[in-house]
This record gives C-alpha cells, structure tokens and sequence, in this order.
C-alpha cells in the first residue's frame, strides 16, 4: 500500500472499540504489541479455502475459538469476496494479535471502497449486498479507510468478549 498514514488520516470508524488502524510494521513503529507470531501477510487471490485455512489456523493459535472464530472467519471472507469482485482482483490480508484480541486487514489497490458504503441496517429483500453491513455486525471493531493508495477494510475480534448480561 503506498501510503498507510493517508488512509489513516482518512479514517471513520464505524463501530464500538477504537485503537489506532494500521498494518502490523506501522503498529510496531508506533510502539504497538504484536505477540504471537508478528503478523502474517497473505495476497488475495482466488483460492478462498485457502486463505480461510490460513486464518483458521492463526487465529485458534491466537486463542479465538467457537461462535467468535466463526464470526471472524466469515467477515474476512466477506471483505475478501469484495476485493475480488470489486477491487479489481488485487489486495492483501493482514493477519496479527496482542493479548486482547485479533486484528486482520484487508487492503485492495482500488480505492472504490469508502465508509459511506455501508449501510445503516440490512438491505430489505437483498439477496447480495450486504457484506459490509454484515462485517459490521460481527466483528466488535469494524472500519474502512480510504486514500489514495487504496481501500482498508479493518476487523478487530477480542479475545475476551464481554459478558452478556
């Protein structure tokens, strides 16, 4: 990605826990904790079993597991599908966690994806079109970045939820 700090400076999160975005290299320059195994970096390409393999096997490393895992999983995925069918084909997953939570970044090289895409509430009678709307209800923190450089979609999953009351 050419500029991360653009998208940064960019950014409009969208849901509830807020910690700086960025890769896992930018995390460490800001003296962020990335534990475990330092991040992982995969391109996007077509073989989505693939890459659902690769983060199964990170993020139950990570301690993620059950309902949350699944939840993770399927939002990735649905960012994913969204840089194949909309971001011409060309991005990369960035898979990372600290000892709260998990933290994965799609990026594509399009830029089309903006914040104002997602919309407040499922679409009524939609077949498709409600990835982003879905991410965002899955993942405890969920936002997108957009620069010049490109679209970043971040998904942040505690390790430890909180307890429903």
């Amino acid at each position: 990605m050419s500029s991360i700090m653009e998208l940064v400076s960019n950014a409009l999160i969208l849901e509830r826990v807020g910690s700086p975005p960025g890769d896992c290299q930018a995390r460490r320059r800001q003296g962020g904790v990335v534990t475990g195994d330092h991040g992982q970096h995969w391109p996007i390409d077509d073989d989505l079993s693939g890459l659902r393999d690769r983060l199964l096997h990170h993020a139950t490393l990570a301690g993620m597991r059950g309902a949350r895992l699944d939840d993770l999983l399927i939002a990735v995925n649905e960012a994913v599908i969204n840089v194949l069918e909309h971001g011409d084909g060309q991005g990369t997953v960035s898979f990372w966690h600290d000892d709260d939570g998990v933290t994965v970044e799609i990026s594509d090289t399009a830029g089309r994806l903006a914040p104002l895409d997602v919309p407040p509430q499922r679409p009524a009678d939609a077949v498709r079109g409600f990835g982003l709307w879905l991410m965002s209800r899955l993942c405890d923190e969920f936002s997108i970045h957009q620069g010049s450089g490109g679209s970043l979609v971040r998904l942040r999953m505690r390790l430890d939820p909180a307890p429903a009351l």
